[in-house]
This record gives C-alpha cells, structure tokens and sequence, in this order.
C-alpha cells in the first residue's frame, strides 16, 4: 500500500509512544499493571530488581518511572534518590 498525502499527514498527529518504568518486586503486580498500561498505549519496561532497574533507569531514563516503596536490597526511595539529578 502506498502513503497517500493524507494518511502522511494524519501519522503526523499520532502521539508518540511514553515510556513508563516499573520497578516492584511482587511479579503479579507487574503483570497486572504492565498489561493495563500497555493496554492504553504506553511502553512498559517491567523490573523486579531495583538494583537491576537503578542501571537501566539511569542509561535509557523512562517518561516516568512507577517505584514500588519497599522492596529488598534497595527501596523506592533510595532508588528515587539515586536516580534524581
């Protein structure tokens, strides 16, 4: 199929796809949360390990990141901490 001049234009006002990080260690919240995020469009980049998501966070940083406060080796807020400029 070939791009018309008008399906040109209308791809132009498609909104961009949001990036959204998700950091908790409980998987059936990632799932359930992942799956309705994505449900309305957005990326979804699911973490289980905050120390894992600290380095991913930090090389290729999310529209907005979702941070579950407790969580083993490192919490939310420390993870927040760290990841703020």
């Amino acid at each position: 199929m070939l791009a018309t001049q008008s399906t040109i234009e209308r791809a132009s006002y498609l909104p961009v796809t949001q990036t959204i990080a998700l950091v908790d260690d409980d998987r059936n919240i990632l799932t359930s949360v992942s799956m309705a995020l994505e449900a309305e469009g957005y990326t979804v980049r699911s973490y289980s390990d905050s120390v894992e998501a600290l380095h991913a966070i930090a090389e290729t940083p999310p529209d907005l990141a979702v941070l579950d406060i407790k969580m083993p080796r490192l919490d939310g807020m420390e993870l927040l901490t760290r990841l703020r400029p």
